[in-house]
């Protein structure tokens, strides 16, 4: 059943109904409502659901241990936003002693999505921790395993579905979520989730008390495959000095992030900002990924007194910023590299997949690369040098060149038999 707005609903509004599960008095849980207005006063997006989180820590004396988080009757949603004029909207929640989920949404011109969650935990909460060997903000990135959902149709799912992620288990149940909600209204069209399908049986969220007491003879069901990150779209990217233009870049960007598991983050090019600056020998390209993500590439002019220049790719870095208040959660950077070197006033082009690693925890893959960072005439690209990776006919030369090697073998050994064998035709007298 679709969700229902009261009238007396304001921008923005959050209601924490309290709900009680398993044996009454033991456990408490809320239930988050978010109904985001636009600037007509309509909802843009809408959201109710419970959730909960079983993190493992390691305790002060070395043991590991499983607790649970849950939302608090005081929590907000600061941050969220709707996304219509950018296609990527925001679902974010603060609760708790210093603790904050949001999950990023973007849309194309028929469907929506889930890109990827960000859960930060404070072990400093002794409530929820009371002996965390690690104390302050700890940050972790969940990759959303949910499909597409149809744009005016709202995702609905009543049964208990989780996802692990690191030493985090994230458990959802009783969820109504519509992003880039149309003309105002929740629509009734619904997309379940595979729990609620008939061949689902129904599931009851864990509670404190059965999180952590022996498994039932029942077995767990088969976890769902990940789903495979696609390839990023393609983006095109340019700076200007004045009023002409002196940076041009089209790529397709992929960011690694790796944890426990690997996190993959695609850059949308529809909702990231290029800003940079140019220069006589360095130029630097800023992308801004919804205020969530930088990547900054520096380009430098090598041996720029000689009379032929090349330029070459000098310097990445990476910055994940908290979507929720704009602070840094984590950076790389990799000044040392050598890579994309071209004759300057050319351009470079890598049509195939190239990674770039930025330190031991992030890499940065980029696909469909044509980029000229220097002297960038009438809008236009100039003539590309093209990666090895591209240029096939470099098989050519080798084959060839493997070829006349093997033949002039075989010239070598027959001459050196046929000479052996006219020596043996003389005898000694």
């Amino acid at each position: 059943m679709g969700p229902r707005r009261s009238a007396a609903s304001s921008r923005g509004r959050l209601l924490l109904p309290l709900l009680l599960l398993g044996v009454s008095g033991f456990f408490q849980s809320y239930a988050v409502e978010v109904d985001i207005k636009d600037a007509s006063n309509a909802t843009c997006l809408y959201a109710n659901w419970m959730m909960r989180f079983l993190i493992t820590y390691e305790s002060n004396n070395g043991d590991y241990k499983t607790t649970t988080l849950n939302l608090s009757s005081s929590a907000t949603h600061n941050g969220s936003v709707c996304g219509n004029d950018t296609q990527a909207a925001l679902v974010a929640v603060q609760f708790g002693e210093g603790h904050s989920w949001s999950i990023n949404i973007t849309k194309n011109n028929e469907t929506y999505q889930g890109d990827f969650m960000t859960l930060t935990y404070n072990t400093n909460d002794t409530a929820v921790f009371p002996d965390a060997k690690r104390k302050g903000p700890v940050t972790i990135f969940i990759k959303d395993p949910a499909g597409p959902v149809q744009l005016n149709t709202v995702f609905v799912c009543h049964n208990s579905f989780d996802i692990e992620a690191e030493n985090i288990t994230q458990i959802f149940w009783n969820v109504t979520l519509q992003a880039f909600v149309q003309n105002g209204t929740v629509s009734k069209k619904e997309t379940r989730c595979p729990a609620d399908r008939p061949t689902s049986a129904p599931t009851v969220p864990p509670t404190s008390a059965n999180a952590t007491t022996a498994p039932t003879t029942a077995a767990p069901p088969a976890p769902t495959p990940p789903k495979p990150v696609e390839n990023p779209d393609t983006g095109n990217y340019s700076l200007k000095s004045g009023n002409k233009t002196c940076f041009l870049a089209t790529v397709g960007l992929q960011l690694n992030v790796s944890q426990d598991k690997p996190l993959l983050i695609n850059i949308n090019p529809k909702t990231t900002v290029a800003d940079g600056a140019c220069g006589n020998t360095t130029a630097t390209l800023k992308l801004n990924d919804g205020n969530s993500t930088l990547i900054g590439f520096t380009f430098a002019v090598k041996n720029a007194s000689a009379s032929v220049q090349k330029f070459y790719l000098r310097e990445v870095n990476v910055t994940l910023l908290n979507r929720l208040n704009g602070s840094v959660i984590s950076s790389a950077d990799n000044n040392n590299l050598s890579k994309w070197d071209a004759f300057l006033g050319s351009s470079y082009m890598c049509r195939k997949e190239q990674t770039l690693q930025i330190n031991e925890n992030v890499q940065v893959h980029t696909f469909n690369l044509w980029i000229q960072p220097f002297l960038v005439e009438a809008n236009k690209f100039a003539t590309a040098q093209e990666c090895s990776l591209d240029d096939d006919s470099i098989l050519i030369p080798i084959v060839v060149g493997a070829a006349l090697a093997v033949l002039i073998a075989i010239i070598v050994v027959a001459y050196i038999i046929g000479r052996r064998k006219s020596y043996a035709g003389y005898q000694t007298l």
